[in-house]
């Protein structure tokens, strides 16, 4: 992914955007998120009632998709769901999900990687080097 895709997925959006938590319709959970790293530390505060009401009706999967332009973990929460996890159970994997994705973004990774050029070794095998042998190459 890109630095600016990634810069995009982990900035704060404004309080409009942010993602309300609710158990039921109507019925608020008194948490938000307004980036990812929030939504991460949310996942292990708010009542596991909401996370069971967001999961399937694929709130989450929407709010990471459209608000935070996240695809890849949108994928991964909707998955998720294919699964029918509940209770802890759903606060676990949905957890691990979430914070392993965010930490991945957050991990710098290298501009370019520039391998070597292997190196080529004749080896000899069967006679001494006056006399005629099986050679073999080998890259190092």
């Amino acid at each position: 992914m890109s630095e600016s895709g990634t810069s995009r997925i982990l900035r704060s959006l404004p309080r409009d955007k942010a993602f309300y938590f609710f158990t039921s319709i109507g019925n608020y959970a008194g948490e938000s998120a307004a980036s990812l790293e929030e939504f991460v530390k949310r996942i292990l505060d708010v009542n596991i009632k909401s996370l069971e009401f967001h999961l399937y009706r694929s709130d989450f999967e929407k709010w990471i998709d459209e608000a935070l332009e996240d695809k890849a973990l949108a994928g991964k929460v909707k998955q998720l769901k294919a699964l029918k996890p509940i209770g802890i159970d759903l606060r676990d994997r949905l957890y691990l999900i979430v914070s392993k994705h965010y930490e991945n973004l957050k991990t710098p990774r290298p501009k370019s990687t520039t391998f070597p050029k292997p190196k080529t070794t004749t080896i000899t095998f069967g006679k001494n080097q006056s006399q005629s042998g099986v050679e073999t190459q080998i890259k190092e």
